[in-house]
């Protein structure tokens, strides 16, 4: 009989694209929505998983951009710790779509949120919204300033210079200013300041405001850089913790699957949008729990090998990045041992189960 399944694709069948496929081999990214040359510059933010993606590109020969240098007062062995390089600017993690949309409007000016700076008693200051970019903070709120004006420019300069912006969407639970809206990478009392439940509220975002956050974004990115492109991708690491009063794997898989349906609409929605699924790599049944670590959460290495390969299929070109390492010998994989063993991944969200 003829029907319309009898014409489709072997990716389109569990048992020929997963289960009769080694683990190793299962590709679930079908066809790349675009190529990245090794001219473009590619820009990159999110949630602490992102750093796996942002330091392979930068090692692998693609133009990994950074618009915010090492201090030159600062030793290069220390510049992971003061957040150069982890990123394209020095932003720390950015783990909601919020977060993102509101460090768009503070960069060019059209947001200025009433928590400036945490102070010390000793007088020492810590960015609400960076809270660990500076190890034990800046010496004063002068200082502060300072550097959030020259983080800011870098930020602007991101935004203007990508040809591609790569953003990973890592949570839906954040903390937020009561009296402006604004929001905090992690929960004030945590990594820095004090928490005062006056000032300082819960909100747990719903599919369509965080769609809606960004379009919002993107569409402000577009209006300063029309030649941009984008690549969307889910974090699938799981919660440290839920302010919600329920089980942390319930706000676990409810969270991701918000996430993941917000990068499915704007996949389909915007041509110029691309969903790279390095969540259902790492979490998919296939592998058999083998891509997290004893925790549960972390994301093995072989995890993250599997994830670079197909980027690099889809989006790059594995010859590219022989070329530019000057090693025809040097694999994805091998690359990427040498980029995990040099430098842990920095996440702010592990302070809140740091008992």
């Amino acid at each position: 009989m003829s029907h319309p399944y009898a014409s489709l694709p072997g990716h389109c069948f569990w048992r020929r694209a997963i289960a009769a496929v080694p683990p190793r081999d299962v590709d679930p990214v079908v066809t790349g929505k675009f190529h990245i040359g090794r001219t473009d510059r590619v820009a990159s933010a999110g949630s602490c998983f992102a750093q796996h993606i942002s330091r392979y590109l930068a090692e692998a020969g693609f133009n990994f951009l950074i618009t915010e240098q090492l201090h030159p007062f600062i030793d290069p062995a220390l510049a992971t710790d003061f957040n150069y390089g982890v990123y394209t600017a020095r932003y720390g993690n950015i783990y909601t779509a919020r977060q993102l949309l509101q460090l768009l409007w503070r960069a060019y000016g059209t947001f200025i949120p009433t928590d400036d700076a945490w102070l010390t008693p000793d007088g020492r200051a810590f960015d609400p919204y960076r809270p660990q970019i500076q190890p034990n903070g800046f010496s004063s709120s002068r200082e502060l300033r300072a550097d959030r004006m020259q983080h800011f420019a870098a930020v602007r300069q991101a935004v203007e210079q990508a040809d591609v912006f790569i953003f990973t969407l890592g949570l839906t639970e954040a903390w937020e200013n009561a009296e402006d809206g604004a929001i905090y990478p992690v929960c004030p009392g945590t990594a820095a300041g004090t928490f005062d439940p006056t000032r300082h509220r819960f909100v747990n975002f719903r599919m369509s405001r965080i769609l809606e956050d960004m379009i919002k974004a993107f569409g402000f990115i577009r209006e300063r850089n029309r030649h941009v492109r984008f690549i969307v991708t889910v974090s699938p690491v799981p919660l440290v913790a839920t302010a919600e009063n329920r089980h942390v794997l319930v706000s676990t898989t409810l969270s991701k699957a918000i996430l993941r349906t917000v990068c499915g609409e704007l996949d389909d929605q915007f041509a110029d949008v691309a969903y790279f699924p390095p969540y259902e790599i790492i979490t998919g049944n296939f592998n058999r729990g083998g891509y997290f670590g004893l925790d549960l959460r972390t994301v093995t290495d072989s995890g993250i090998m599997h994830v670079m390969r197909l980027f690099m299929r889809h989006y790059g070109n594995d010859s590219e990045a022989a070329q530019s390492t000057g090693d025809p010998r040097q694999s994805p994989d091998a690359l990427l041992r040498a980029i995990e063993t040099a430098a842990a991944v920095i996440c702010e969200e592990d302070v809140l189960d740091s008992q």
